[in-house]
């Protein structure tokens, strides 16, 4: 026996597949809420709390739209999304 063979074989995978359709689903659903959802209605829902305010639920808004558009460009640069 080789040594490749004697290797015990792993279940799962610690990356994520793209090919599937599961993940391709939660990821673009992930993307459209952080990019239209949160900047929406979270900053208007998190304007009510007064501990974070009207700058502090803006900048995370904002920071939120950032990062659905780079998780959206990242997903059409990796054609998930055609």
């Amino acid at each position: 026996m080789t040594e490749e063979s004697q290797k015990p074989m792993v279940k799962g995978s610690k990356r994520v597949d793209l090919d599937s359709k599961f993940w391709k689903t939660i990821f673009v659903l992930l993307a459209t809420l952080l990019t239209f959802g949160v900047p929406t209605y979270g900053v208007y829902f998190l304007m009510q709390v007064p501990a974070i305010g009207y700058a502090g639920s803006i900048l995370l808004g904002l920071v939120s739209l950032l990062i659905g558009l780079a998780l959206m460009w990242y997903l059409v640069r990796k054609k998930v999304i055609s």
